[in-house]
């Protein structure tokens, strides 16, 4: 018993140091994780402020994401997030939903 006492108080502060290791790069994870959604939800937003914002100037909604992307100086980083831009009449809004490739 006394060796067992002896082997466990040798390898607590190592069994401590791995379990405040675990935690840290778990927060991480959990950190980007919400970054790359967070940076999808913006993406979505400056989307619909650019359609609307050419709906009020010109009187109808950007026909494709080229237009927007051309037009509005939306940065849309094609390596992280695929955009479907769907239209289905000029004067209704397009349905614009922003995914993350790598979830």
């Amino acid at each position: 018993m006394k060796v067992f006492k002896d082997v466990l108080k040798n390898l607590l502060p190592f069994i401590i140091a791995a379990a405040m290791l675990l935690v840290v790069l778990t927060s991480v994870g959990n950190l980007s994780g919400s970054s790359k959604a967070e940076e999808r939800q913006h993406l979505e937003d400056a989307l619909r402020r650019a359609a609307l914002s050419c709906y009020a100037s010109q009187g109808y909604y950007p026909p494709d994401l080229d237009y927007i992307v051309a037009r509005y100086g939306i940065q849309i980083d094609r390596d992280n997030f695929a955009v479907f831009y769907e239209v289905f009449a000029e004067n209704i809004m397009p349905q614009i939903d922003v995914v993350v490739k790598h979830e």
